[in-house]
């Protein structure tokens, strides 16, 4: 079966830094993928290539079967691919509810009062209906995740980017957050989640990718590929043979 979400030999550099070097990556309908490397190894460009912020120098980005290297952002959205991004970014004048009506009336191209139901309902599954009147800007940082993954999903995404939506939180907030993103999977979604809360990862996905130097250097069951000692060096700066 062709994948739903694939990049097929995604190269990209800024001048001389080299962030994806004829990247391959294919994301299965209802799979769950986990993306783990060091800072500055190229992750969140990967997903900016995806959702069309970011021109990849070569290669191509397929969707559903469709070719959507060139389509803008917008248009990707539409027809089904949403992020969020490692800094909450809501438009912090506005309501908690404001905001994602309208994602969900962007994405749908509909009149706000139409999708009034629908984003009251995503705010109590999100953990959020008791802050749908505060201000955006006024919430916490666990809070402002849960909006950022619910203006995400107003967009009725088949496929959720997901960066770094674990970090900053308490062991406790993660554990919420987990449990939410595990709720998003059932519903339908399939995720591309980046990740340094390693444990997080554990607990969520099929599938774990490790990219460095431009490349994924490991790819399997997300357990064996923590233990890998090639892991271990690149990753997390243990020596192979200690």
């Amino acid at each position: 079966m062709a994948p739903l979400l694939a990049l097929e030999n995604i190269s990209k550099r800024f001048g001389a830094v080299v962030v994806a070097d004829s990247v391959n990556l294919a994301l299965a309908e209802g799979e769950a993928l986990g993306i783990i490397g060091p800072n500055g190894a190229g992750k969140t460009t990967l997903f900016g290539i995806a959702a069309g912020t970011v021109a990849p120098d070569a290669g191509r980005v397929i969707f559903a079967g469709e070719d959507i290297t060139r389509l803008p952002p917008e248009r990707r959205c539409r027809k089904g691919i949403a992020r969020s991004f490692q800094v909450p970014q809501p438009f912090s004048g506005m309501t908690v509810f404001e905001n994602v009506v309208v994602a969900a009336a962007f994405a749908g191209g509909v009149r706000e009062a139409s999708v009034y139901d629908a984003c009251a309902d995503l705010l109590d599954r999100c953990g959020l209906a008791d802050k749908a009147n505060k201000r955006a800007g006024g919430l916490t940082l666990l809070d402002r995740k849960r909006l950022e993954l619910a203006r995400a999903l107003a967009t009725k995404p088949r496929v959720l980017l997901l960066d770094e939506v674990a970090g900053g939180l308490t062991e406790h907030e993660c554990a919420a957050l987990v449990t939410l993103i595990k709720d998003v999977r059932a519903g339908g979604v399939s995720i591309v989640w980046i990740e340094h809360v390693v444990h997080a990862l554990l607990a969520a996905v099929d599938r774990l990718l490790v990219l460095h130097g431009g490349k994924f250097i490991a790819e399997g069951d997300p357990r064996s590929v923590i233990r890998s000692p090639q892991v271990a060096e690149i990753y997390m700066g243990i020596a192979a043979d200690a």
